[in-house]
C-alpha cells in the first residue's frame, strides 16, 4: 500500500512538474521587414512575452512574407499552422466589411482621435466581428495616415484634384473618395505604382509616408501634400484554436506582452514619419524637384466638406451607428 502511494505521489509531482515546465510556440507572420515599425513591434513582442512568462512562451517571428503572405494567413491562422499575424486592414474587409470605416476620407481629426476610436467602442465592435469569424483580434497598430502626391498639379484644394488619374487600392469607398472631388480613380497593385507613375499611366497616388519615401515615389512625384486624409493600419489576431489551448495566465503574458507592443509600435511609427519628413524636406531643398504642402485647417475643413458627402453611400455595408460614433469619439 505504501509502495503504491508512493508510486502516485511520484507521478502527480512528474504530472506537475511537466505542466510547471510546458512552453508554448508561437509562429508570427508578418509581410513587411523586420526594420519597420511593425517588424520591429513583432520582435519587441517576442522578447517581452518571452521575458514576462519566465520562458513559457516563445515566439519565432516570420518578416517579409517568409512563412506565409497576407493573402494566405487566414487559412494558416485557422489551421492552428500559424498562430499570430498583423494583417492590414484591406485584408479583413472580405470577412468583415464594417472594416471599410478606415478608408472614409477625412473621418479622423488626428492621430489622438484615431487612436480612441480603435482602443474604444467602435474598435472593439470590429474586434468583436472578426472574432466571430473564428479568429482572436487583439490590437491595432499603425501604418500611418494617408497623403495625396502628384506629378502634374500640387492637390491642395479639392478642385486640384479634377481630371487627375490617382492609383488607389480596391475599395469602393476610395472609389468614391476620388469621384467626390473629380478625380479618376485607377485600381492598381501597389507593385505597379512607380512604373504607372513614371509612365504616366496614373498622375497622382495616396500613400503613408513610409511607403511614398521607402519606394522612392518622391523620384516620380513633383509634389507631396500632407493631408492625412485617410489611413492604413494592421490588427493583429491569434489563431483560435491555440488561443483555447493557452491556460489563462498566459493569455495574460500575451495580452499584456502585446499591449506594450503596441504601444512601442506606434511610438515607432511616428518617429519614422517625422524621420520620412526630414529626408523628404531635404530632397526637396537640394533637388528642387519636389513641392511639399501641408493642410491647414481651413482647408482641411473643404475637403472633409467636398468628399463626406459618401458617407451616407456606406451606411449599410459599416453601418450609421459606427461611422456616427467614429465621428464623435473625441
Amino acid at each position: 500500500m505504501k509502495v503504491l502511494i508512493s508510486t502516485i505521489l511520484s507521478c502527480a509531482v512528474a504530472v506537475s512538474a511537466f505542466a510547471a515546465e510546458k512552453t508554448y510556440t508561437i509562429k508570427f507572420a508578418h509581410v513587411v521587414a523586420a526594420s519597420t515599425p511593425k517588424g520591429k513591434a513583432a520582435d519587441f513582442f517576442a522578447k517581452r512575452v518571452e521575458e514576462i512568462s519566465g520562458g513559457k512562451i516563445k515566439v519565432q517571428v516570420f518578416p517579409s512574407a517568409q512563412l506565409v503572405d497576407d493573402d494566405r494567413v487566414f487559412g494558416a491562422l485557422k489551421l492552428n499552422n500559424v498562430q499570430m499575424a498583423a494583417p492590414s486592414f484591406s485584408k479583413f474587409t472580405p470577412i468583415v466589411p464594417q472594416f471599410q470605416l478606415f478608408d472614409l476620407p477625412f473621418i479622423f481629426a488626428d492621430e489622438n482621435h484615431l487612436h480612441k476610436v480603435q482602443d474604444g467602442e467602435v474598435g472593439q465592435a470590429l474586434k468583436d466581428l472578426v472574432t466571430k469569424k473564428g479568429f482572436v483580434a487583439l490590437d491595432y497598430w499603425d501604418a500611418g495616415f494617408k497623403h495625396f502626391s502628384s506629378s502634374t498639379k500640387p492637390i491642395v484644394n479639392p478642385e486640384d484634384a479634377k481630371g487627375q488619374k490617382f492609383r488607389i487600392q480596391s475599395s469602393k469607398v476610395l472609389e468614391e473618395q476620388m469621384k467626390a472631388v473629380g478625380g479618376n480613380p485607377q485600381v492598381l497593385p501597389f507593385s505597379e505604382v512607380y512604373s504607372a507613375l513614371q509612365q504616366r499611366v496614373v498622375d497622382a497616388t495616396e500613400n503613408p509616408l513610409s511607403n511614398f519615401y521607402n519606394t522612392k515615389f518622391h523620384e516620380v512625384q513633383s509634389s507631396l501634400t500632407l493631408s492625412s486624409h485617410g489611413y492604413l493600419g494592421y490588427l493583429v489576431v491569434v489563431s483560435d484554436k491555440f488561443w483555447k489551448s493557452l491556460p489563462e495566465d498566459m493569455k495574460k503574458y500575451v495580452t499584456q506582452a502585446l499591449s506594450e507592443a503596441t504601444d512601442y509600435e506606434r511610438e515607432e511609427t511616428a518617429k519614422e514619419d517625422a524621420h520620412v519628413i526630414a529626408e523628404l524636406e531635404k530632397y526637396a531643398a537640394e533637388t528642387k524637384k519636389l513641392e511639399i504642402f501641408k493642410l491647414d485647417d481651413t482647408q482641411r475643413a473643404k475637403w472633409s466638406e467636398a468628399m463626406q458627402p459618401i458617407y451616407p453611400k456606406f451606411y449599410d455595408i459599416i453601418g450609421k451607428d459606427l461611422v456616427e460614433k467614429t465621428i464623435n469619439a473625441k
